[in-house]
């Protein structure tokens, strides 16, 4: 019996040569998985296509629902944006995609799993993470690492000198991925960051925002404890309403990003991003957590995010970790609800007001006018208490220039001292009298001695 692969299967140009290469280099059977999240795909021409580079059969797994409601939805109530720009699209849907291979493959009886994912890339960490996480025993085969090929240009002729149809225009061969929450675009021309992105034939969600319509348009959002649930007033289940919000959004050039970010491996890399829904999304939840978040919880909770930003980023999604991140995070979403409304226009986004009945902001107090509930003479005594540990540091640093100036003082003082006493001539040192020395008389010549 022969040995079975299961491919993370896409369709695009890794993994039509991947299929191919797998079967001559192991003996094997490969069945190619698709994780339906979203993307536009012509689904029987993605199986026809499978099958005629050599796949045994195409299971695709309709991941749409759980990649909104486990993955999506947990992002938007973190307010998680990687680096402050990218919306994590890819992130959040590889995890879903790598949980649904692992199981594919454990139920089909494969003994490996095999991805696309390059070394230079971050996929080949979510993936693995993902699989080591729900079959740990399975073998991983990741091409790129291994075989020979170094170009795409390589992968091309390695199709045409087997007759395998190229999966793409050779005059559109961006490096993409896309599924109901974004599209990324990468390689070719922005792998240089002096050139603008050509974004007229490159965007596939929205239009370049000079193209949008004239004429402004309003959007409403509900949410319900951090959750969209409703547009314009409409209710909707999650994956409808994304789709929604990306017709309107891409209608009026929301939701670009051009962006130089820190892949995993440490490397640079630059992609353009079309998130509409998400944009348009995550600027009303945070419109409304202004308004039912209070200011410790919200500068708190921004530390988070950026952990969990990083985390779904790095392909942590099932570390335990996250799972309590994300307990934190539902339990700071329970007062998050409420409508926000936007007005988009050529490729921007303007709050158009927001309500909510668990509203931290109260007119009587916010107002310049005094209200019921404020007496600026209470400001005195805060102030007071408040500005303790400045009042403390100042009168140190008033003390300090005081002992200094002091010291300086007397360091001064002392080389005119000794200037003063240099220039003044010394004093003669007192004469002594001189004693006067008493004569000795000479004495008598002995007499007898004369004899």
């Amino acid at each position: 019996m022969k040995k079975k692969i299961a491919l993370a299967y896409s369709g695009g140009l890794d993994t039509t040569v991947i299929v191919p290469w797998l079967k001559e280099n192991y003996d094997c059977e490969v069945i190619a998985v698709c994780g339906d999240v979203g993307q536009v795909c012509d689904w029987a021409g993605m199986k026809k296509k499978a099958l005629s580079s050599g796949a045994s059969k195409l299971i695709v797994a309709d991941l749409k629902k759980e990649f909104v409601e486990e993955g999506i939805w947990a992002l938007v109530k973190a307010s998680a944006m990687y680096e402050g720009h990218y919306l994590l699209g890819t992130a959040a849907a590889r995890p879903m995609i790598a949980r649904s291979l692992a199981q594919i493959a454990l139920k089909e009886g494969c003994t490996a799993v095999a991805h696309g994912a390059t070394g230079k890339g971050n996929d080949q960490v979510r993936f693995e993470m993902g699989i080591k996480a729900y079959a740990p025993d399975l073998e991983v085969i990741a091409p790129w690492r291994i075989w020979d090929i170094a170009s795409r240009e390589e992968e091309v002729a390695y199709l045409d000198a087997r007759g395998i149809p190229v999966p793409f225009k050779k005059d559109d061969s961006y490096s993409r991925d896309d599924n109901l929450w974004h599209v990324s675009h990468e390689g070719l021309d922005l792998e240089d960051p002096q050139n603008e992105p050509k974004l007229e034939g490159m965007l596939k969600m929205c239009v370049p925002p000079d193209k949008a319509p004239d004429k402004a348009e309003y959007v409403e959002l509900t949410f319900e404890k951090g959750i969209p649930v409703a547009v314009n007033g409409k209710k909707m289940d999650g994956v409808a309403l994304i789709a929604k919000l990306n017709e309107i959004g891409g209608k009026h050039g929301v939701g670009l990003c051009d962006m130089v970010e820190n892949r995993v491996v440490g490397m640079k890399s630059r992609g353009v991003y079309e998130t509409p829904a998400g944009s348009i999304i995550m600027e009303a939840h945070q419109k409304l957590e202004q308004l039912c978040l209070d200011r410790k919880m919200m500068s708190f909770k921004s530390t988070v995010s950026q952990r969990f930003a990083e985390l779904l980023y790095e392909g942590e999604w099932f570390s335990p970790l996250m799972d309590a991140i994300n307990a934190f995070i539902d339990s700071t979403q329970v007062t998050v609800s409420g409508t926000v409304k936007l007005k988009l226009w050529k490729g921007t986004m303007f709050g158009a007001g927001m309500n909510s009945p668990y509203s931290l902001y109260d007119h009587s107090l916010a107002s310049f006018a005094t209200g019921p509930m404020f007496d600026h003479r209470d400001a005195t005594g805060f102030l007071s208490l408040y500005s303790l540990p400045v009042k403390a540091r100042g009168l140190m640093q008033t003390r300090l220039k005081a002992m200094k100036s002091k010291a300086s003082k007397i360091a001064a003082a002392k080389p005119a001292k000794a200037k003063a006493k240099a220039s003044k001539p010394a004093k003669a040192a007192p004469v002594k009298p001189v004693k006067p020395v008493k004569a000795i008389p000479a004495k008598p010549a002995n007499p007898k001695k004369a004899k």
